[in-house]
């Protein structure tokens, strides 16, 4: 059976996504990619900022509530569906909870044929990242750098400390059947 999700998780800042478009563009195969960001993006305002849905703390701490979790798991069914469909899908994401968190998504992935990829980047290398992106709070990338790795099983790693995107894809792609 050949791959049909690659999901990519690192913290914040640690170069998923460019990961991603080098992966969209090399393998031989379209791929779709959604990510958690993308479900934060369509959560309706009254999940934003308040205690049931997603609360991002001034330290750049992230809790999650009881309404995400709802809207998450729905979401996660939504693309494990797609995958079952036929399309080949990049899952870009942030375990918070490390090794819950992956176990959360491979129930939903059961049956289909994944590829785990663990993204690192060196904590201080994803700050100044993160400062240059602008679009985070401040704190982010320090917090998540190590605590979303652990306990979780890989079948590839990367590091984008001091490795390009487009490296990084190519050795991900490598494992891709």
């Amino acid at each position: 059976m050949s791959t049909q999700v690659i999901v990519l998780n690192g913290g914040s800042s640690s170069g998923k996504t460019g990961i991603t478009r080098c992966l969209k563009a090399i393998l031989p195969h379209p791929w779709i990619n959604l990510g958690v960001d993308d479900l934060i993006d369509r959560l309706p305002p009254s999940l934003i900022e308040s205690g049931s849905g997603v609360e991002f703390g001034q330290q750049g701490e992230v809790v999650l509530g009881d309404g995400f979790r709802e809207m998450e798991e729905a979401w996660t069914k939504g693309v494990a569906a797609m995958a079952r469909a036929g399309a080949r899908v990049i899952i870009d994401d942030v375990f918070l909870s490390g090794a819950a968190s992956q176990d959360r998504l491979r129930a939903h992935l059961e049956g289909l044929e994944v590829l785990w990829v663990g993204v690192h980047c060196d904590p201080e290398i994803a700050a100044g990242r993160e400062i240059a992106r602008g679009d985070r709070v401040i704190g982010m990338a320090v917090s998540q750098a190590e605590i979303v790795h652990k306990g979780v099983v890989y079948d590839v790693e990367v590091d984008t400390s001091h490795t390009e995107s487009l490296d990084c894809a190519r050795a991900i792609a490598a494992h891709v059947s």
